[in-house]
């Protein structure tokens, strides 16, 4: 094994990390946040064809695919901007499930979460912003994370974590293909992650070795897939707080990109009625208008990621839910959706990914404009939902997924903080 290479470096980083019971507090929200949109996930068309494929399975590596994808269905799953991951439906599950059934309590559980966050977050600010072209770095660098949490609860030492991670690393993959036919392969990247890392540390404490150097070697991750990687980012800061605090919550059940101008839309409709509306103008960054411009959604799915439509819904509607993306609503703001024009500009070109914003200009039909600027969105670390709205946000999930007491099993979850057990999340596939 190298003696320092960026795997290693990483584990030893994370390792020396200190962990303070306001960060284990708030990565029992982030797991709450997590496994609340699991289980809503399954109120859907894709959770229910995952659910038939899962059957009875109480297999860890099925499980931790099983709720990383459920996780990421809905579209109201964390969201870290630096490295534009979703690192919470690829960690929490893997954690959750090996946790299960290792017998392990809440602070190793969250520990796990912290480390496995870090980890994903800190490969993906290294991939750099032509990776996120055609990988999904979700899938890509996610495995890095769940194999780190996996790692911490299997008491792994700094050889056999390296291991786990070089082996996490070689089953990336994610291609932003399925985005023109709205296809579920999103939610088989989230799944696929959570399990690769399952995988890789289970195989890693029976010794089975991985590549210590996966992401700087010559036929590694960043040669393959990272033409403009800054392998620096993997450990650059330190003694910095650790990614999970630095990870935003969506309040919104469509792509993070959109939510910068859903935001500002809401401003302006405080202020006009839609009828009174002739032209809508939207400024963003580049890669929001590489995601996200969707002139005529087909789909839900095509709906959470379009620009044009997410304005329009927030012109138009009280609130921006589930329902604002239904065939209903797509063709009740069709009118208003053409009239929506994007393009990319500054001060939001020069601050992505450290930054997501947008503008949103609205020109009144008497030709009087409004113009409302964001330069965060609500429910990133500068605009943080407050507890009491992340609650209300899993008591919401968890309705829409028919669980029958949400509070009992969110103050079971927040519990995890004060050392408490696992609470049960198996159910049944019927």
């Amino acid at each position: 094994m190298p003696d320092s290479s960026l795997t290693q470096q990483l584990t030893a980083l994370i390792a020396a990390k200190p962990v303070r019971s306001t960060d284990l507090e708030h990565a029992a929200l982030m797991t709450l946040d997590a496994m609340a949109n699991a289980l809503a996930g399954r109120a859907t068309e894709p959770g229910a064809i995952l659910l038939r494929w899962a059957g009875e399975t109480v297999d860890v590596e099925r499980q931790a695919f099983l709720f990383g994808a459920l996780t990421h269905i809905l579209e109201t799953d964390d969201l870290h901007r630096a490295s534009v991951v979703h690192p919470g439906c690829v960690v929490a599950p893997a954690a959750w499930w090996i946790a299960a059934r290792e017998g392990l309590r809440g602070h190793a559980v969250l520990k796990a979460v912290l480390w496995g966050f870090e980890a994903a977050t800190r490969v993906g600010m290294a991939v750099g912003p032509t990776h996120y072209r055609i990988w999904h770095n979700t899938a890509t660098c996610g495995p890095y994370g769940s194999a780190m949490a996996a790692a911490a609860l299997l008491q792994l030492d700094e050889a056999a974590t390296v291991h786990a991670l070089g082996n996490a690393g070689t089953q990336a993959s994610g291609l932003w293909q399925f985005l023109d036919t709205g296809a579920m392969s999103k939610h088989l990247h989230a799944g696929r992650a959570a399990a690769a890392g399952v995988l890789a540390a289970d195989l890693a404490r029976f010794g089975f070795t991985g590549p210590p150097e996966i992401l700087e070697g010559g036929k590694g991750w960043f040669a393959a897939s990272c033409p403009d990687a800054d392998p620096a980012a993997v450990t650059r800061d330190p003694d910095g707080p650790w990614q999970l605090l630095q990870t935003s919550i969506k309040p919104w059940p469509s792509c993070r990109h959109t939510h910068p101008t859903i935001d500002a839309a809401l401003e302006i409709r405080r202020q006009i009625p839609s009828d009174d509306i002739e032209r809508i103008e939207v400024e963003t960054y580049p890669t929001a208008l590489d995601v996200c411009d969707r002139p005529l959604p087909q789909s839900d799915y095509e709906a959470k990621f379009s620009l044009q439509h997410c304005a329009a819904a927030a012109l138009a509607r009280d609130s921006v839910d589930f329902a604002a993306f239904l065939s209903p609503a797509r063709e009740q703001l069709a009118a208003l959706r053409q009239s929506v024009s994007l393009r990319a500009g500054e001060p939001y070109r020069s601050a992505y990914p450290r930054a997501w914003g947008s503008a949103v200009t609205v020109t009144r039909r008497g030709g009087e404009r409004i113009t409302v600027r964001r330069d965060h969105a609500k429910g990133d670390p500068e605009a943080a939902l407050s507890p009491i709205e992340l609650i209300a946000k899993a008591r919401m999930l968890m309705s829409h997924g028919g669980v029958p007491e949400p509070d009992r099993l969110i103050d079971a979850i927040l519990a995890l903080s004060d050392d408490a057990t696992l609470p049960d999340l198996l159910f049944r596939s019927s």
